[in-house]
């Protein structure tokens, strides 16, 4: 399992548990410390996570443009993929889609309706209907050619699948309480509302979130290990 990290240390949450909890050797890359992307060969299953950078600030941030290039190796490969907020924006760029920012961002907890699409989902369906999410973005995207929208909030599109190994949600289903405490400490002013208002509704929320949030991931996990003995199909 790769897992593709965007800040030092990782900000897995609780997916740095059920991912080793459910038996996988976790290997991490973090493309902002200019390691060399690694290869694929064995790799089992990508998650890349969220993280602060938009997905086109390759201006800034050039180590996004190798990063995209592994996203869409990945793709290409039929090698299963779940991306996080980032990493929903940056599959669906990988893929060719449009990605920029959101007419009014989503910093805090947003109800996200699952479609009929998503309901049925193996992996986004574990969710199990409508949700209170947790997002912090200020970028969205397209879908990608090819892809099933499986969620919406009133402001974004929320979770999408791309054909049958491929999984991008907007919201952070791996977050913890303590990085909501962070991120709300560290960027302040980017809250709807105030932090001590964010953090009452965080502990109001957080237990059934992260109930919800470790299905997806041991759904995403499940799906990786049934594919593994299929055929890939290449995502052009």
């Amino acid at each position: 399992m790769l897992c593709v990290d965007h800040a030092a240390p990782p900000e897995g949450g609780t997916y740095d548990e059920v991912i080793p909890g459910a038996g996988h050797e976790v290997v991490r890359w973090a493309p902002f410390s200019g390691e060399p992307a690694p290869a694929l060969d064995g790799v089992g299953a990508v998650v890349v996570f969220g993280g602060e950078v938009h997905p086109d600030a390759d201006a800034t941030a050039p180590w996004l443009v190798g990063e995209v290039e592994l996203v869409a190796r990945a793709l290409g490969g039929g090698v299963p993929l779940l991306g996080l907020c980032l990493g929903a924006q940056l599959i669906a760029r990988a893929a060719g889609a449009w990605v920029g920012p959101v007419p009014v961002s989503e910093v805090g907890w947003y109800r996200v309706e699952l479609s009929d699409d998503g309901l049925a989902d193996p992996v986004v369906g574990a969710l199990g209907g409508t949700a209170d999410a947790f997002e912090w973005h200020h970028y969205t995207f397209e879908l990608p050619e090819g892809a099933v929208e499986l969620a919406r909030s009133e402001r974004a599109a929320q979770a999408f699948r791309l054909g049958g190994r491929t999984w991008g949600v907007q919201f952070h289903p791996e977050v913890t309480r303590e990085l909501i405490y962070e991120w709300a400490a560290d960027s302040p002013d980017e809250i709807d509302g105030s932090v001590d208002e964010l953090r009452r509704e965080t502990d109001r929320r957080i237990e059934e979130w992260s109930r919800a949030g470790r299905q997806l991931c041991l759904a995403f996990l499940e799906q990786a290990a049934v594919v593994a003995g299929q055929p890939a199909t290449v995502v052009t």
